[in-house]
């Protein structure tokens, strides 16, 4: 697999891009590209051309995660203002308005059913399972607080959750902490499973392997991409490469690459077979938040994309072979 850069759009937001997501294609239309940014806004970009097709507005506060549903025809953000929108892809109308207490909601993840919302709770160290029928809260996962060796420990706090991922089965839910730990749940059984260990910084975003639910994938501010066997609790592989923190991972369609973004500017490809970094980007100015593959699906036969955020305002999209 080989990148090659298509276009990139500067100050396609007002400020800072920490989101980006793709809303898979549908029966009337493409798949379209969201960003969300400081800016309080979500933008709607058409995902070939990155041509602005609207903005949602909502927020008070910038938008930390956008997410969107499989079948493509719904979204949410959540913000800093401890707010999850939901709303309607094509017309933009607000579906659900989700509060949470401050600093509560971080990055969010559709199950692959889109049943279920899961969101990353930050100082609550859990993540709150919001039903998509209903948007009722229908479980929270909370992570066990470890027994400090006194009273007065503080670790528990360190728990802040900052990412969430599903497994491509539905049946697990790993979310990444402040302190480097990966927790790992039972959905059905609403239980939690068990920690995996191996980084020491905070691991800001997570994402499971398409075809294989035990293979999950972590970027940390350690520097470092992890591949775990998140069913054995075994750390598989270390992929090192970026000169500073790791903000963001993503995998392709065929599950044979990922694709991180770093705040050392980059955004890199990594083979899984050699377990290596293959190319390097080197579009954006300023930290890289997200990188999201294109998912499959629609009328459009060309080759796969990738697109990438960041602070320097801009959005770069890729091709990929």
């Amino acid at each position: 697999m080989k990148l090659a850069g298509i276009k990139s759009v500067d100050n396609a937001h007002d400020d800072s891009v920490w989101a980006v997501t793709w809303a898979p294609a549908t029966a009337t239309r493409p798949p379209l590209l969201l960003t969300g940014s400081l800016d309080e806004t979500v933008r709607v970009w058409k995902s070939d051309e990155l041509i602005l097709d609207r903005t949602n507005t909502g927020h008070c506060l910038g938008v930390a995660s956008v997410a969107a549903h499989p079948l493509g025809s719904i979204a949410a953000s959540s913000s800093l203002d401890s707010f999850v929108r939901v709303f309607d892809v094509d017309s933009n109308s607000t579906i659900a308005t989700l509060e949470a207490p401050p600093s509560e909601v971080w990055q969010m993840r559709f199950d692959p059913k889109g049943s279920i919302l899961a969101v990353a709770g930050g100082g609550s160290a859990s993540v709150n399972l919001w039903d998509t029928s209903t948007w009722q809260i229908v479980a929270t996962l909370s992570i066990p607080r470890v027994e400090g060796p006194k009273p007065s420990d503080k670790s528990g706090s360190k728990k802040f959750v900052l990412s969430v991922a599903w497994s491509p089965d539905g049946k697990r839910i790993a979310c990444g902490s402040m302190d480097g730990t990966i927790s790992v749940f039972d959905v059905q059984l609403a239980k939690f499973l068990h920690h995996l260990e191996g980084h020491f910084m905070p691991v800001r975003s997570l994402v499971y392997s398409p075809y294989d639910p035990r293979l999950l994938f972590s970027a940390s501010d350690d520097g470092n991409v992890h591949m775990y066997d998140a069913e054995g609790k075994a750390l598989i592989g270390t992929m090192s490469g970026h000169a500073s923190w790791v903000l963001c991972v993503d995998v392709s369609p065929d599950g044979a690459a990922i694709a991180t973004g770093s705040s050392d500017r980059t955004v890199r490809l990594w083979d899984l077979n050699m377990r290596a970094s293959v190319q390097t980007m080197s579009n954006h100015t300023d930290q890289v938040w997200g990188v999201a593959f294109r998912p499959p699906g629609g009328n459009d036969v060309r080759s796969g994309r990738l697109a990438s955020v960041s602070d320097d305002k801009s959005i770069s999209l890729y091709d990929y072979s």
